[in-house]
């Protein structure tokens, strides 16, 4: 029976360079290696910006978070080209429809039409003593233009105001355009269908 000695032979650690030896395993040495500074600075300075991003949005507030950011310049945008839309000059198939796809635009029409036009048609559009605005169905014509027309000269005989002469030229367009928005979306419990479909 004979027995193997294994022999294990250790090399001599390398010089000492300022930087002490902590730690040796299985012949493996370990330095204490200081990181670089501009790697410690880099960390550092990242701590400090999600504290002060904390603090800014999260804690006081103080800040918009980037979703409400975003929503506010949107809004600035929307505004921007509603007014854009407003000096176009005179009332257009073409501007009706743009102001009508424009959000700054039909919000505004819609107050209009909320303080002048919910007794009759339904504060959704549905219609009430007055035609349901929101099916294909129209009396006077359901064109940009003719819808336009209808708000500003109204239709006396059908009880129709012309509100032209009471709330402005501005305000019957921005009118129009909620109207037009509202167009084609058919709301629950909406009146039946009155006057001829829009060709």
């Amino acid at each position: 029976m004979s027995t193997e000695r294994h022999v294990t032979t250790k090399e001599a650690p390398p010089p000492d360079s300022g930087e002490g030896i902590v730690h040796e395993y299985d012949g493996i040495l370990e330095a204490d290696n200081h990181l670089p500074r501009w790697w410690l600075m880099t960390l550092y300075g990242a701590i400090a910006f999600s504290a002060l991003y904390w603090l800014g949005y999260e804690a006081f507030k103080a800040l918009p978070s980037p979703r409400e950011a975003y929503a506010i310049e949107q809004a600035k945008a929307a505004a921007a080209e509603a007014v854009k839309l407003k000096a176009m000059g005179a009332a257009s198939d073409e501007n009706l429809v743009a102001m009508a796809k424009n959000a700054a635009a039909a919000s505004e029409g819609k107050e209009v039409f909320t303080k002048n036009c919910v007794s009759c048609h339904a504060a959704n559009g549905g219609g009430g003593i007055g035609p349901n605005l929101t099916d294909g169905a129209w009396l006077h014509g359901g064109k940009p233009m003719q819808v336009y027309a209808t708000i500003k000269d109204g239709y006396v005989k059908g009880g129709m105001p012309a509100w032209g002469a009471l709330i402005g030229e501005e305000r019957v367009r921005l009118a129009a355009a909620y109207v037009i928005s509202i167009k084609g979306t058919n709301v629950p419990g909406g009146k039946a269908p009155q006057g001829a479909p829009e060709l």
